[in-house]
């Protein structure tokens, strides 16, 4: 099982950015994909996920509308499209596979992938 993010970049305050998810090794029709960042100094903290077998979706509080994720199976990729980014969302972005539930436990997370940067500035 792998997992691989990417996506990120340098982008201005009120832009967006597309991260991607790839996934090898098993199929996202029912694992749970959840979406993690961790700004530096701080815990990783959840940041949406998707439930494998329904499509169903769980956001942060903080997101509040701006980030949509979602997911193509024949592609085995998850996706976490950012909008009206703020420079509080300068964070190192994960993908992982597991428990889609609005609790966003990190135990709950199977396998993890490498980050992707994303930095908002100006």
């Amino acid at each position: 099982v792998q997992l691989q993010a990417s996506g990120g970049g340098l982008v201005q305050p009120g832009g967006s950015l597309r991260l991607s998810c790839s996934a090898s090794g098993f199929t996202l029709d029912y694992y749970g994909i959840g979406w993690f960042r961790q700004i530096p100094g701080k815990e990783r903290e959840g940041v949406a996920c998707i439930n494998g077998q329904d499509g169903s979706t769980v956001y942060a509080d903080f997101v509040k509308g701006r980030f949509i994720v979602s997911k193509d199976d024949a592609r085995s990729e998850s996706y976490l499209q950012l909008n009206s980014l703020k420079p509080e969302d300068t964070a190192v972005y994960f993908c992982a596979t597991g428990l889609c539930n609005r609790w966003f436990r990190l135990i709950d997370y199977d396998f993890w992938g490498q980050g992707t940067l994303v930095t908002v500035s100006s």
